[in-house]
């Protein structure tokens, strides 16, 4: 049996923290040989709501679940953390403008940051789901002084998740045989499925599905709109499928991946691709479970290229937009 791993949730009580913590407690997350302790964060006004999840963690009798904390206040909640998920957030509401909605969620996760510096572990992993989720992340890094820039994400899974799905379906494939198949830029609708660099059975994708235009369209769009039309569809937002995204991410990273292999992960630039140094942007990511790194040298072509520049401009515009909240 490994050690147990500290494990903070924002927002838990919410619908994707109820479709992921007991995921993470049956060992979905971290495997069936490593004990986990939940620290689990909501507002004050959830808190009963939070309890009630708690009781119902209790009534599974999960083994490998050897804790679970509550609290309104996130320097309890990430005290000694080994990870944190970073799912809360306000949301956005009729007739408000983006930059006032950066505005508001700026200030939760300037405070989130700091009490992330001031208690969690050093080594603590951060990962934002909460939207607009790479500017959330690019606050929290910014607030934060004693974990390392590289300890903050924000998650892409979910849209290459979507991407490949909609690849399986369109050639009538399994989802397995399709690798490579990466998000870059914004978890917003500018963001770019790169399915020129995908492959299929170690075959480019467009020698599988000869139809460039779909690709370049409705694929693209069905991908950038999914999340719209869920909710459309169901009158809530995507949850289950978040929570689902939230395991895959985080065993990306806490495991050696195939050689080959990489995952979509919005990361700290370094100034690969011509991103801006800071931004937290989705690149192609290989991780060797302790260490991640951006995949160097994947050619664009102009299309390419011209999507994932936009892509990076709305991000330049968000970070312009908070500017005067730290």
């Amino acid at each position: 049996m490994n050690h147990s791993i500290k494990i903070s949730v924002t927002g838990a009580a919410g619908q994707i923290g109820y479709s992921l913590l007991f995921r993470i407690a049956s060992g979905a997350m971290f495997g069936e040989e490593t004990p986990v302790e939940l620290q689990l964060l909501e507002l004050p006004q959830a808190i009963t709501a939070l309890q009630g999840v708690c009781m119902e963690l209790e009534d599974c009798a999960f083994p490998l679940l050897k804790s679970v904390k509550i609290s309104d206040d996130p320097r309890i909640a990430f005290k000694d953390a080994d990870w944190a998920l970073l799912i809360g957030s306000f949301p956005r509401k009729a007739g408000m403008e983006r930059k006032e909605l950066l505005s508001i969620n700026g200030k939760i996760f300037i405070e989130q940051g700091r009490a992330l510096s001031e208690k969690a572990n050093l080594h603590c992993k951060v990962l934002v789901v909460g939207n607009p989720c790479n500017t959330n992340a690019f606050i929290a890094k910014e607030s934060c002084k004693n974990i390392s820039p590289n300890n903050f994400f924000a998650m892409t899974m979910l849209d290459q998740n979507r991407a490949v799905a909609k690849i399986a379906q369109k050639a009538n494939l399994e989802v397995n045989d399709i690798d490579n198949l990466i998000i870059w830029g914004n978890h917003s609708a500018t963001m770019y499925p790169d399915f020129y660099n995908a492959r299929v059975n170690s075959k480019p994708l467009l020698k599988v599905i000869n139809d460039e235009n779909w690709l370049k369209t409705n694929f693209i769009q069905s991908v950038q709109q999914r999340g719209s039309e869920i909710i459309k569809a169901r009158g809530l937002s995507s949850a289950a499928s978040a929570a689902n995204a939230v395991i895959d991410t985080v065993k990306c990273l806490s495991k050696k991946n195939i050689s080959g292999h990489c995952f979509s992960l919005g990361v700290c630039s370094d100034g690969s691709y011509g991103v801006e140094k800071g931004l937290i942007f989705s690149f192609p990511v290989t991780s060797d479970g302790d260490s991640w790194k951006i995949v160097p040298d994947i050619m664009h072509n102009a299309f390419s290229q011209e999507k994932i520049d936009v892509t990076i401009r709305e991000l330049q515009e968000e970070k312009a937009a908070i500017k005067g909240i730290f």
